[in-house]
Parts: C-alpha cells; structure tokens; sequence
C-alpha cells in the first residue's frame, strides 16, 4: 500500500466548476435566464469581506447572476429580516447566502430560519437539516462536507461498510457530515474534544474527518495505517518568522502523511471545494426550480 498521498481539492474544485459551468450553459438554453446567487455581507469584517469577493468571482466565472447585498454593521434584525423576505420572493434568486458571522446584536438562528429551504444553498435550514437527516435527496446540503464527501468518493469509491469517525459536531460541519456517510453505508462515530480515548477512537477509522477547530490537534500516531483523512480545519497560528502567521489544520500534518494512504492539505485540501459546492448548490436549486432534473455530474 502506497502511503503519503496529497489529496488536491484545488483540482477536483476546478473540475467540478467546470462541470458546473456546462450546467448553468444548458440551464440558460432551456430557461432564457441565468441561475442567480444572492450574497447579504452585514459589516465590513475582513474575511468575510475577502470570501464574499470570492464568491462573487467564482459565480460570474461559471455564467451565473452573482448579486450581492452590503448592509451596515448597524443594521437591526428586523430590516435584515425584511431583505431576506425580499429575496426569498425575488423570482431572479435561486440561492440565499448570508455571510456568517453577524454582528452579536443579530440572531443568526433567526435569519437562517427565514430564509426559504428551496433558496437555501448554505443547506443550514432545519427543513434541509431533517431532509438530509431522513436521507431525503430534495436536501440542499451544507457546502463544505457535501465537498469532503465529494473528495472521499473520488479517492475511495464505494465508501460502504468502512468506519468512519468525525471529529467535530457543529450544525455546519460535523453533524451534515455524519449524516452523509451513514447515506453512503460506511459505520459512523462522531467524536469531540471531550471523547473519551479520542485517540483510540480516531485508530480505528477507516476515514477520519476533522472538524473540531483546534490546531494540530490530532496527531500522527492517532491515525490508522491506510487510513484517509479530510481536515477540515483552518486555524492561523504563529509562525517560525517572528511576527508572521501560518495557516495548519487540525491534523499534525507532517506527523500523519506517513500513516495515512491520504490526506488534504491545509491550505488547498477542503477550502477550495466549499465555493465549488456552493456554485453547484445554487445550480441544483435553480433546476429544481425551473422544474428541471438534477444536472448531470453533480
């Protein structure tokens, strides 16, 4: 067995784009108007601002309507509220995207839940969370493990009956993610900072996926022989130059590429597959709309 391999999620989002980009071509063909994804930025926090811009590149890049809202940092919960009811009944937006996270006096929860399930291409509505839940396919699913899922079945194929463990149970990232794999038929733990003999756990897998935000925090020996990880993590702490920052994940990398048969790398692993996701998102959003079948290759 062949170990240390780099799994590139840089290329495979550039093929999925580009599949994507053929899709939205035929959409147009058979619809007259471009799929649009609508992006609402609530203040000017720079990352935020930078991954916006992002988006908005990525999405005219594969021939969509890139629309996008910036609203002050002072904005209350009830006009924000009112600007997602705008969209939800704008006919020209297929996707709802509000840029995470608002400002404290704003209730994340509350703006997510108005937006409609059929425009939601983050896949955070509780419809689409009890959807991919009950393994309803209609289900729009959260962008970044629909894109872990995507590199899991390229690099492995069939996935059923491996064991899995994700590391990490938010709403975003950990719970969707359980719930693909036990779609795909693989035997599924989700572990945490507070699991007991995490490391013992994280040995058995076959797939380990980790998204607990602590970086580095599973190390080499943790990992199975043979077994692939996906890092979900994106963690900036000090570098070797005094006064600089690195980006790690929350696998020991360089401790863990001799164990693994493979592994994302941070930078360049999951990152670029959660815009690639989104643009899919909104294209299967729009089909459905249009009354459309799932585009091909998706």
């Amino acid at each position: 067995m062949t170990l240390g391999k780099t799994i590139d999620g840089k290329a495979f989002a550039e093929k999925l784009r580009g599949r994507v980009a053929v899709g939205v071509a035929d959409f147009v063909a058979k619809t007259g108007r471009k799929p649009g994804l609508a992006v609402v930025l609530v203040g000017e926090d720079p990352a935020s601002s930078v991954y916006v811009r992002s988006k908005g590149k990525a999405t005219v890049e594969v021939g969509m309507e890139s629309l996008e809202f910036k609203r002050p940092a002072t904005i209350s919960q009830e006009e924000l509220l009112e600007l997602v009811e705008e969209l939800n009944g704008d006919p020209s937006v297929d996707g709802i995207l509000v840029q995470l996270p608002l400002p404290k006096h704003l209730d994340d929860a509350e703006v997510i839940a108005r937006i409609n399930p059929a425009k939601d291409v983050d896949g955070f509505h509780v419809v689409n969370a009890g959807k991919l839940a009950v393994g309803d396919p209609t289900a729009l699913v959260p962008c970044t493990p629909m894109g872990c899922l995507m590199l899991l079945k390229d690099e492995l194929g069939d996935l059923s009956g491996k064991e899995a463990v994700v590391i990490g149970r938010s709403n975003i990232v950990g719970k969707p993610m359980a719930a693909l794999l036990l779609g795909e038929s693989c035997t599924v733990t989700i572990a945490h900072s507070r699991t007991h003999d995490l490391a013992g756990v994280v040995h058995r897998a076959d797939i380990v996926v980790a998204a607990v935000g602590r970086p580095e925090m599973v190390k080499g020996s943790w990992i199975k022989p043979g077994a692939t990880v996906i890092d979900v993590g994106i963690n900036r702490v000090p570098a070797d130059e005094e006064g600089k920052t690195k980006i790690v994940g929350d696998v020991d990398t360089a401790g863990a590429i001799s164990h693994c048969a493979g592994i994302t790398p941070v930078p360049g692993g999951v990152g670029p597959m959660t815009i690639a996701v989104l643009l899919r998102n909104t294209l299967v959003a729009a089909s459905a709309r249009e009354g459309l079948p799932m585009p091909e290759g998706l």
